[in-house]
């Protein structure tokens, strides 16, 4: 006769497996899927409409639209490569040389350590998670990141990098960030223009390339000089 306790032991056992195979899988499904597909919201995004709901006074809506790689900008892609991840072109998704720079960095000056996010980092944490900092959130950005460097292109990776990134309070995207700030679409941003919306991009929520303070004119100068006369070293097809 079979143990009604071990009967109830083994169901939950391959629950408990089950489970960890779907949070296993999952992020995996979905790389593989935004490989091909556009997605149409990201999990910044979804939890501001969320916090939206439960906000007194008026609730401004996400600002965002879709922009191809090719018809984004030239000159916002050379900026934010040599100011966020001057070596994504040769890292795997995690670039050890810059996180070993930033420790060693802290070590010497006693100051917290800087951020060395890839730009594959910052794209996995603003398409699937959320705002804020936490180990949990770190593990999952990192298995993200894996994966989207595995199973996605360097060209995808950027097209969707471009349209998931913050660059003010819900403005979500290159493109919605031009007309917003600019009044042009993202191909028309200028060199200035695309370096100021770089410079912006560790403080979005307070910084505004309209009226920028001394540090972000400070950054922009920087990410100039940084990328001039620099083309990327792919091909992009418009």
């Amino acid at each position: 006769m079979s143990n009604p306790k071990s009967g109830k032991k083994n169901r939950i056992k391959r629950f408990i497996i089950l489970v960890g195979l779907a949070v296993t899988l999952f992020p995996i499904v979905q790389v593989i899927v935004i490989g091909t597909v556009d997605p149409p919201t990201t999990g910044p995004r979804m939890a501001r409409r969320i916090a939206g709901l439960f906000k007194s006074g008026e609730y401004k809506p996400n600002m965002f639209r879709w922009v191809n790689l090719g018809n984004s900008s030239s000159n916002f892609l050379v900026c934010a490569w040599k100011s966020e991840d001057r070596n994504y072109y040769e890292h795997c998704g995690f670039d050890w040389k810059e996180i070993k720079g930033a420790w060693d960095e802290s070590r010497d000056t006693g100051k917290p350590a800087r951020g060395a996010s890839t730009i594959t980092q910052q794209c996995a944490r603003s398409l699937f998670l959320w705002q804020g900092r936490s180990w949990i959130r770190k593990g999952l950005e990192a298995y993200y990141t894996f994966w989207m460097e595995m199973l996605l292109s360097k060209e995808r990776i950027l097209e969707l990098y471009v349209n998931v990134i913050e660059f003010g309070n819900g403005i979500y995207g290159i493109e919605a960030a031009a007309q917003h700030y600019y009044r042009v679409p993202a191909s028309q941003l200028t060199r200035e223009q695309a370096a100021m919306l770089v410079a912006i991009m560790p403080n979005p929520k307070h910084w505004d390339p309209t009226n920028p303070n001394e540090l972000v004119l400070k950054r922009q100068k920087i990410i100039l000089e940084r990328s001039e006369n620099l083309l990327l070293p792919i091909e992009i097809n418009k």
